[in-house]
Formats: structure tokens, C-alpha cells, sequence
């Protein structure tokens, strides 16, 4: 955490190494129609949605034209169709490409999502791949796409052959919908029965969340004080009605959990570094700010890989001459408690790797980060594991009930500490977004078509952990680019980054593309929004401006850019930086910048 780290090359290191490209597949029934729309560009990009994307005259492989597109900077240069299908069906998905790193894929199955790739096409090469939609399945987007930096692709000859829409008219439109009783996590839902319907799909401010045979549901996974907006729409064999006239509930504000339940209604949470110099500085504890609500301590770290043994030492005299004796550190803690602080060891960062492998190491950790807490007086404990600590086995496909040992053995050792300490203990976790938002596509998918396993593997920490999670400070830095709910991808350097990926935390999401297996929905006050403090503190630093659009956006719903979230959060706790020293070096920018917004 406390310098950048090639997160995009090892992404792109990872897709380079994906598996061969898939078998073909038997020829398609004659009952299969052929869905795509305009699939050799003899329309130019007619049907087709691009980032990048034109057509040419040469080379084509068949007709007139075919795509060229060219990935440059964050972008890959992803050409989409959604085409409609019918549930529970097989397809077959193939086209012809020239070029390095192009892929072919379908996203939104309802089972398994798929692609298929070639490393490298001097003539054109066909791609052919095969899905099965999911039981309520209707659409399915079908998409083609380069990889950073490699230059100019091209595609033509584009198909998915399978069963076409089916005869017959869609139901008529509901109506009567009406929101009854609501928690802090939930809504109820009921409408009048719609002619033709055999089923209804629920939609969640816009984004379909559930379906239900009959007139009625309870949506969950919802985040307490939050209004959201609810539309049904009927279903039968010949697909979906339009959408009813929308209704909106809020949430109840729930009992808070999550721990410690006195922290400010908006916090600012700064790291401290404690045990180490940089060019930064060292800030001893009574010289940081008041505006400083939760202090972690950087770092706690590992005498071992896996021996799960942690230790706390505090910075030497020799890299920094200012820094305080133990007896001042420890009173300048409980002068910081008494104000209302909270102050936490960190475990982990950018060189602590810790690996929990077996229960022996669990139990180890678990005794050694209680020592450095009850020798310290702290309040509690911020996970902050990068690099290989958590990787997920490739069997490892449900983030609801994990197998990897290390994961396992970290959700045991946090619910012991937890366990030991009780309600006041303030336990947050500061994951990239490799591990947490990376993983609304490639979790749980095997080796995740050449992806790092690294991928999405602090959901199962966190949904095991989530009634007893104080706060969650995605690292939204160092970070390639993610695709948000809204199936685009998004990049550092803006609000818009910082929004969509925030709103995926607050709203939940299908994970690797599985309609049926939704990580929920996070409370607002258990979410604090992690950037750089300044420019030397890491890749990713955005201007106050852009912090203050992605605030406004989020808690007002005012001030959004490209991205709507699908939801309002006015409780949305905060914002997490790296860090106090790099705020303090660069004059208090930051924390300026978060007192003048929340007061």
C-alpha cells in the first residue's frame, strides 16, 4: 500500500497466459436461427455498440467490410450486441478474427459465461465457443475485443446460431405495484396479475434483480436508509413486458452492527506510518490532525510467510530521528481515544505477505495480533493483505462457503477476535479492487479464462465477515480498469471510477456474470471510499474536485458524470487515504477537502 504496484501488468501477464482456444462444436440444428444482427459489418456498426471501433474495406474476410478496432491506454476496444434468446437453451457462438490477444465472448448466460481467444491470427482464424442460458435468461450479450496496447484487431463473420425468439406476444404491462412493509435490508413488494404472464421480473432501480411466478416479492440485500426504485415487468415464452410505473422506498436506518457503533456519522480514516520512513516523513501520533477519525497503524507484519506469527515494530531512531519513545506513543493513543479516535493496527500491506495455510498458523495469528492490541491499548484490527496473500483454489467457485485454507482460516481467526474483544472491536479491511470488484466477472469460473486467481477473493471474507465488518476501504487505486454494472469499464483518474465502484458495494452484484449468485448489497456506514492522498502517494490520485463530484453523486445523487449509481446514501461513511504522512507532506489537502464537504 505504501507505493504503486503493476497491477495492470499482472493482469495483462495473466490474460497472456490463458488455456487454447476451445473445440468446435457440433453444427447447429436446422430449428437454430442465426441471432446476430449484421454480424459481417456489411452495415457498418449498425447493431453493434463500440469503444473503439470502425469499419474497413480490407481486410475482410467475407462481403464488403468488416470491424477494425484498436485498443489504446485503458481501453481494449470492446465491440457488443445483446441479442435475444430463449431460457434454458443451447447456442453457439463463433466469428472470424485477424490479430493479436482477440477474444470472443458471451456475458450475461445466467450460467456460465464464456470466451475463447487467439494469442496471435496473421489470416483470419474462426473462434467458436458454445453457451447455455440460464432459466430465465433472455438476452445475452455477445461481445469481441483486443487487449491493451497490442495494436489493431479485426472480426467479421460474427454468429450465435440456437434457438430463436419465440412465437406468440409478451404479456401486458403490470400494474397497481406498491412497496409495503420495509427493514433495514429489504422491501416488500405486490402488484396486480398482468394478462398473459406466467412469471414477473423484479427490477431494482433499473437493474432486474429477481424473478417471482407470482404477484408478489421481498426484495433483499438492500442497504439501511437507502430510497431505491422498483419496477416488475410480466413474462412469458415470447419475453418481457415493458416495465410498470415505478414506486420508490427507503429503508429503515437498521441498528447499526458492525462493530463499534460510535464512530462519527462521516469518518475520515488515514494511515500512519508507524513502522517505517519514507519520503513522506514520519508524523509522530500527537501531531496528527484531529480531522483524523480512524488511525491505522502501517504495518503490522508477518516474521513468516505462513507461520501466521505477526509483529509490531516501531519505526528505528536510525530511519526516523524525530520518532517518539514507547511510553509517548502509547499515551499519545489514549490522548487520541479519549477524543473520540479510533486507532487500529494494520496487518499486512504491499510487503507483509501472510498466508494462513493451516490452523496452526491461524491460531498464531490470531495470539500475536492480540499481543500487539492488549500491549498497545488499540481498538481494533484493519486487514490489509495484498499480493498472493489471498488467492482462490481453483474448486473454489462459491465466495458463500469457501475451501481455500488460508481464506477459511482468516474468516475463523477474525471471528475469534472479534469473539474476544466484543462489540466495540473495530474491524475494517482495506482489499484492492482486484480483490473485491474484479470479481463481478471472473470468480469462481475455474482459472477464470487466464485470469489471477487473486481475483474477487476477498468476497468470501467479506460476506462471512459482514454482519461483524465496521468499515470497508476498497483500495480504489493501482488498479486496472473494472467493469461496473453498467457492463462498462471504468478507469482511475475520475469521479466516475470512484462512483461505479463504490455503487457496487452499496448495491450488490451478480458475481462472474451469475444472476443466481449475488454478492449483497454492504450498509452504507460500513463503506469508506479509499484514494491516494496526493500524487506521491500512489497511482490513482484524483483532484478535491473529482472527490467532492463522486460525494455529491453517491450521498446526493447531484453532480454524477457518465455513471448512474442505482441508489442514494446519504449515510455513506467516508473516505480512507494513503495516507496521513503523504496528507501532511502535501500541506492536508485531503483532509481539508473532507472537512469542508462533511462539516
Amino acid at each position: 500500500m505504501d507505493r504503486p504496484r503493476p497491477v495492470l501488468a499482472l493482469l495483462t501477464t495473466a490474460a497472456l497466459a490463458a488455456s487454447g482456444i476451445a473445440a468446435l462444436t457440433p453444427t447447429a440444428q436446422a430449428a437454430d436461427a442465426e441471432l446476430i444482427r449484421n454480424g459481417g459489418f456489411e452495415a457498418g456498426l449498425d447493431g453493434w455498440s463500440c469503444t473503439a471501433g470502425k469499419t474497413v474495406t480490407s481486410p475482410v474476410r467475407t462481403g464488403a467490410s468488416a470491424l477494425q478496432a484498436t485498443p489504446a491506454g485503458n481501453d481494449y476496444a470492446q465491440c457488443s450486441q445483446t441479442v435475444t434468446v430463449q431460457p434454458n437453451s443451447q447456442y453457439t457462438l463463433s466469428g472470424y478474427v485477424r490479430g493479436s490477444y482477440v477474444y470472443l465472448g458471451a456475458s450475461g448466460t445466467g450460467t456460465t459465461d464464456v470466451s475463447t481467444w487467439t494469442q496471435a491470427a496473421s489470416d483470419w482464424q474462426q473462434l467458436t465457443t458454445t453457451f447455455r442460458t440460464g432459466a430465465s435468461t433472455t438476452q445475452v450479450t455477445i461481445y469481441t475485443h483486443g487487449w491493451y496496447n497490442t495494436g489493431a484487431y479485426y472480426a467479421d463473420d460474427v454468429s450465435v446460431f440456437g434457438p430463436g425468439a419465440p412465437a406468440g406476444q409478451p404479456p401486458a404491462v403490470p400494474t397497481g405495484l406498491t412497496a409495503g412493509a420495509t427493514t433495514s435490508s429489504s422491501v416488500a413488494l405486490s402488484w396486480s396479475a398482468a394478462s398473459g404472464a406466467t412469471s414477473y421480473a423484479v427490477y431494482r432501480d433499473g437493474v432486474k434483480v429477481q424473478t417471482v411466478n407470482g404477484t408478489s416479492a421481498t426484495v433483499t440485500g438492500l442497504a439501511a436508509a437507502t430510497a431505491y426504485t422498483f419496477q416488475v415487468a410480466g413474462v412469458n415464452n415470447a419475453g418481457e413486458s415493458a416495465k410498470s410505473t415505478a414506486v420508490t422506498a427507503t429503508t429503515t436506518a437498521g441498528s447499526g452492527g458492525g462493530g463499534s457503533t460510535d464512530l462519527p456519522t462521516h469518518a475520515l480514516v488515514g494511515y500512519l506510518h508507524a513502522s517505517f520512513a519514507n519520503g513522506a516523513g514520519y508524523t509522530r501520533m500527537t501531531d496528527v490532525p484531529d480531522s483524523w477519525d480512524v488511525i491505522d497503524l502501517a504495518f503490522g507484519e508477518p516474521t513468516s510467510t505462513t507461520s501466521g506469527d505477526i509483529r509490531f515494530t516501531r519505526c528505528p531512531v536510525t530511519e526516523c530521528p524525530n520518532v517518539e519513545s514507547d511510553a509517548d506513543f502509547k499515551a499519545a493513543v489514549k490522548a487520541k481515544q479519549a477524543a473520540g479516535k479510533k486507532v487500529l493496527i494494520s496487518i499486512g500491506g504491499q510487503n507483509g505477505q501472510v498466508q494462513l495455510t493451516t490452523t496452526a498458523a491461524r491460531d498464531t495469528f490470531v495470539s500475536s495480533v492480540s499481543k500487539i492490541i492488549d500491549e498497545y491499548g488499540l481498538d481494533g484490527l484493519d486487514v490489509d493483505f495484498e499480493g498472493h496473500s489471498l488467492s482462490l483454489n481453483t474448486d473454489d467457485t462459491d465466495f458463500k462457503n469457501p475451501k481455500t485454507p488460508t481464506i477459511v482460516n482468516l474468516i475463523s481467526a477474525l471471528k475469534t477476535l472479534k469473539a474476544k474483544y466484543g462489540s466495540k472491536f473495530v474491524l475494517s479491511m482495506a482489499p484492492e479492487t482486484f480483490f473485491v470488484q474484479m470479481g463481478y466477472q471472473f470468480y469462481g469460473t475455474g482459472q477464470w479464462g487466464g485470469q489471477d486467481p487473486r481475483c474477487g477473493a476477498y468476497l468470501p471474507v467479506i460476506y462471512a465477515l459482514r454482519d461483524d465488518l465496521t468499515l470497508l476501504h476498497v483500495q480504489d487505486y493501482n488498479s486496472g480498469p473494472i467493469m461496473g454494472l453498467d457492463n462498462q469499464y471504468h478507469s482511475m483518474g475520475g469521479a466516475d471510477f470512484h462512483i461505479a465502484m463504490t455503487d457496487m458495494l452499496l448495491s450488490g452484484f451478480p458475481v462472474a456474470g451469475n444472476a443466481n449468485n449475488v454478492f449483497p448489497a454492504l450498509r452504507p456506514d460500513q463503506i469508506a471510499i479509499g484514494m491516494p492522498a496526493s500524487t506521491n502517494a500512489g497511482n490513482g490520485y484524483v483532484a478535491p474536485a473529482e472527490v467532492t463530484k463522486a460525494l455529491d453523486c453517491l450521498t446526493k445523487r447531484t453532480n454524477c458524470g457518465s455513471y448512474t449509481p442505482h441508489g442514494t446514501w446519504p449515510a455513506l461513511r467516508g473516505l480512507m487515504t494513503w495516507s496521513i504522512n503523504w496528507d501532511r507532506f502535501a500541506g492536508g489537502e485531503f483532509q481539508r477537502t473532507f472537512d469542508n464537504y462533511f462539516g
